[in-house]
């Protein structure tokens, strides 16, 4: 199965995997409100981070090239909120792709690869 993000194989030239952020409150310690407080203020739940790591994985230099503008032709203003899925079936639900950070160089070889972190967020 696929890994995919708003139905879009982005990913799936080459290998790469799935990383859940963290998970729990949003906080302010004392010594961080204005003016000092005397207890830790709970701002609420932080929202749902997902990283996909991998290498885009082309036969040349130009299909390379076309596997990142497909991936940055999804970075929209406003963020589609869509479905990520991984390559096991699981699912995110509501999910914004808001970063996408290719690698310093591309390794030229028996094919042309690059490494990227992207990164997708369930907007609060």
């Amino acid at each position: 199965m696929p890994s995919s993000f708003n139905s879009l194989d982005l990913f799936g030239s080459g290998p790469h995997r799935f990383q859940e952020g963290r998970r729990g409150q949003v906080w302010l310690e004392p010594e961080q409100q204005a003016p000092a407080g005397d207890a830790t203020e709970l701002l609420g739940e932080r929202e749902l981070d997902v990283v996909v790591t991998g290498r885009l994985v082309g036969a040349g230099e130009s299909a390379l090239w076309a596997l990142r503008d497909a991936i940055t032709s999804e970075l929209t203003d406003p963020p589609t909120s869509a479905t990520l899925e991984d390559q096991s079936g699981r699912q995110w639900a509501d999910m914004s792709f808001i970063d996408f950070r290719p690698a310093d160089r591309v390794d030229r070889g028996r094919a042309f690869s690059l490494g990227y972190r992207a990164l997708f967020r369930r907007l609060g």
